[in-house]
């Protein structure tokens, strides 16, 4: 566990949650997790992660994600099984 993933962790779910993460921080972490990030139609992205399925949108006029996508970030995350609790204690 880096660092860098746990801290993005603890803003991924703190609450209310950041509205300054950038997709390319995002996207190291999903990688990190061990999800398939795949281009969908363009800005979407195909995210699988243990089984569970999502499409996730790069922010359009900048780098950094909206609240809601974070949001929808923290729900996904949660379906496929992925806490804060569980990324700290070494589940992961």
């Amino acid at each position: 566990m880096s660092h860098k993933h746990a801290n993005l962790m603890r803003s991924i779910f703190q609450d209310p949650p950041s509205a300054n993460i950038h997709w390319r921080e995002i996207e190291s972490l999903l990688h990190h997790l061990g999800a398939d990030v795949e281009s969908a139609h363009g800005a979407r992205f195909k995210v699988t992660l243990n089984r569970v399925e999502t499409f996730l949108h790069h922010p359009h006029n900048s780098n950094t994600c909206g609240r809601n996508d974070i949001k929808q970030l923290r729900e996904f995350l949660a379906h496929a099984g992925v806490t804060l609790a569980a990324y700290e204690s070494g589940d992961f």
